[in-house]
């Protein structure tokens, strides 16, 4: 058999094809080259943007040659290797054609073909030379087929030799303005609408939908890591996305209404599903970047002593910055330090949460260059758009807010910068007076997961709550028009309180907690683990704790440890639980609840590291607040002893040192017990070091 290279392994404008074997047959070659080529000639009644003409060519020659190919096939006449050496060769060019013929008609991939026109048009005439120097040293004459069909072979060979495939004049001028367009923005210029409408009309891109495709496309293909990806393609493509994310939202009025009502069930999705991979409160502060606020893969040390990730700050960097981003110091030289026993200590966390180093490198690589962005085209387009959307959320009329509302939900999905700058614009306001009057569910749950986006930056939390917007946050979390709504209003307040002083406020509100006990009781999946980790969030705040066990969250937290199988919401309930124990009132709620034997169950039963270590926790705060009586429960557990005694050997550092406490409390009773002293062999409790 011969092999084909998955187009979707291969990045746009590459074609690495495979070289038929050695050993391969002569009929299975034959229909190898009759199915590419059937492929290639497929494409003629397809739509080309750019490199019409071109296309056109390709298909027609490759389509003449079909007819030689199909009859050498038919005849089973017995070649010369020379010759399947030729078709071997033919093979590998046609695979080429297709994936540039693939590129060039790609869902998305329009506009960056057409920047790329000039080097299209070169593979097209650089691989059909490489067709007529095969079709030159073919035998032909040595091969039975007809006199017709060898006169339609040399044809080929002369055309393909004489074939141009020049850049057409429309592909150049388009080319033309759409560089032009960059440029404007690069000089902080906002662009002549109806040249950029001319450009999207002959892409063929006449819609919300269309030009969503294109931005898609486009961050697909940003996303690639190539050796041969240059730092200009870079900066090329992030304008690009800068230029059509500007197009989708300024030229495009109208919602695909069933794209829309796609999305919006997606987004709702991903935008109130707080990702506690690498949570908030639950990893350590310490090892994200200052810069990405994500897990950083090489941490590094600068002149100030504040420690970053590698590639956000060589980004800082490199875009004119002299000052350290946290501390606004000059910095006095340049050099990054490794912090290797940070790099250790993140690598060992990653392990013991199940976090692949290759999960944590490609989402390094989703938020590299958020904070400062890859290009000065990006940069402008997207503080135009964000003044563009703000106005329309202040005087649009109602379609146009909830456009402009699912507009800034999509730019802040992952993008740093893009949250900066709606912020700056002026965003939240008129979010918050969108959410307030917002009598149907659509306009509700794009204004509440717009400022979701906003809230995970800084400033944003800020601006929310100064703003008043808790007010309208918790409504929606007590009265919202869909589970979707109240989802996102919980994970609205886990990230507000991120700030401590935000903590009491919010517990201070009387609805506040009892809200989001509801949702614990009523909620979805993950209107559950949102309210969960937004409780987590507040109880650092001590008098929330009270508040938290007044309102009944215990029995109800007990319940999910019950009843649920989702691993991500018991280590988070389990979390909950080990706080409320550090005091007596928490303690001796749980311990009322009757939840000991779950926690031990658990801690035998789960596969997390990290729930085993709060289960260990909670057992350990369970023996100092609820003394002897909890002690003389756990004792009687022989297995626990050999848990406890795995968990310092392979649990987290912390972890290993609640359990050395614990199996202390434990040892510590069993000599101190007649009964237990004589029952229990002394060996089973030796003590721990």
């Amino acid at each position: 058999m011969i092999q084909r290279f998955h187009q979707n392994d291969r990045r746009s404008l590459t074609f690495p094809a495979v070289h038929p074997c050695e050993a391969v047959s002569t009929e299975t070659l034959l229909n190898s080259l009759v199915s590419l080529s059937r492929t290639i000639c497929d494409f003629h009644s397809k739509f080309f943007a750019s490199q019409r003409r071109n296309a056109r060519e390709a298909i027609r020659q490759v389509g003449v040659l079909l007819i030689f190919f199909e009859e050498v096939l038919d005849r089973g006449s017995i070649l010369s290797n020379s010759s399947l050496l030729c078709l071997s060769e033919l093979h590998l060019t046609f695979q080429k054609i297709q994936f540039l013929l693939e590129d060039s008609f790609r869902e998305g991939s329009r506009l960056w073909i057409l920047t790329k026109c000039k080097f299209v048009a070169s593979q097209f005439r650089i691989l059909f030379q490489a067709v007529a120097t095969v079709l030159d040293v073919l035998p032909l004459d040595s091969i039975d087929v007809g006199g017709e069909v060898k006169e339609l072979v040399d044809l080929v060979a002369k055309q393909a030799r004489r074939a141009r495939f020049e850049l057409a004049f429309d592909d150049e001028r388009g080319v033309d303005v759409v560089f032009g367009i960059m440029s404007q923005f690069e000089k902080g210029t906002e662009p002549d609408l109806e040249t950029i409408k001319r450009v999207l009309d002959f892409l063929g891109i006449r819609s919300w939908s269309d030009c969503n495709k294109e931005i898609r496309f486009l961050e697909e293909e940003l996303g690639f890591e190539f050796p041969d990806c240059k730092e200009r393609d870079v900066a090329h493509l992030s304008g690009l996305v800068g230029l059509m994310c500007y197009s989708r939202g300024v030229i495009f009025e109208e919602l695909d209404h069933h794209h829309h009502r796609n999305a919006s069930a997606e987004e709702d999705q991903l935008d109130s599903r707080i990702n506690l991979d690498a949570p908030t409160f639950l990893n350590p502060d310490d090892f994200r970047c200052p810069i990405s606020l994500e897990l950083m893969t090489d941490p590094v040390t600068v002149s100030t002593g504040q420690t970053y990730d590698r590639s956000s700050i060589l980004k800082w960097l490199k875009a004119g910055n002299l000052t350290c981003p946290k501390t606004g110091e000059r910095l006095k030289n340049p050099e990054l330090v490794p912090n290797s026993a940070l790099k250790k200590l993140i690598q060992q966390f990653c392990s013991e949460n199940g976090i692949t180093l290759a999960q944590l490198e490609k989402k390094s690589r989703d938020m590299t260059g958020t904070t400062v962005p890859s290009s000065r085209v990006a940069a402008e387009a997207m503080k135009f758009l964000s003044k563009f959307l703000v106005r329309l959320l202040v005087f649009g009329n109602g379609r146009q807010k909830i456009k402009a509302a699912y507009e800034i939900r999509l730019l802040a999905k992952s993008n740093i910068y893009n949250r900066s700058c709606l912020i700056d614009a002026g965003a939240i306001s008129p979010l918050l007076n969108l959410l307030s009057s917002s009598t149907e569910a659509c306009p509700q749950e794009n204004a509440i997961s717009a400022l979701l986006k906003l809230s995970k930056h800084s400033k944003g939390r800020v601006l929310i709550v100064e703003y008043g917007g808790l007010h309208e946050i918790l409504n929606v979390l007590k009265h919202g028009l869909s589970s979707e709504a109240k989802q996102i209003a919980a994970a609205i307040i886990f990230y507000l309180s991120s700030v401590k002083d935000y903590r009491k406020l919010i517990g201070e509100i009387p609805e506040a907690i009892p809200a989001l006990v509801e949702l614990i009781k009523g909620g979805t999946t993950c209107g559950k683990k949102n309210a969960v980790v937004a409780i987590f969030g507040l109880i650092f705040f001590p008098n929330n704790q009270k508040r938290v066990i007044e309102n009944g969250t215990v029995p109800l937290l007990i319940d999910i440890l019950t009843h649920s199988d989702k691993t991500d919401l018991i280590t988070d309930t389990l979390a909950v639980l080990s706080t409320l124990a550090d005091n007596v009132e928490g303690a001796n709620s749980i311990l009322q609840a009757s939840a000991m034997p779950l926690i031990k169950n658990t801690l035998h039963s789960t596969s997390s590291r990290a729930a085993k270590e709060y289960c260990v926790s909670t057992l350990l705060s369970l023996c100092n607040n609820g003394g002897d009586e909890v002690v003389s429960v756990l004792v009687k557990d022989h297995s626990l002893m050999e848990l406890l005694y795995s968990i310092l050997g392979d649990g987290t550092p912390l972890a290993g040192k609640k359990a050395r406490a614990l199996i202390r409390i434990l040892h510590k009773y069993r000599e101190t017990s007649p009964v237990l002293s004589s029952a229990v062999p002394h060996e089973q409790f030796v003590r721990a070091r």
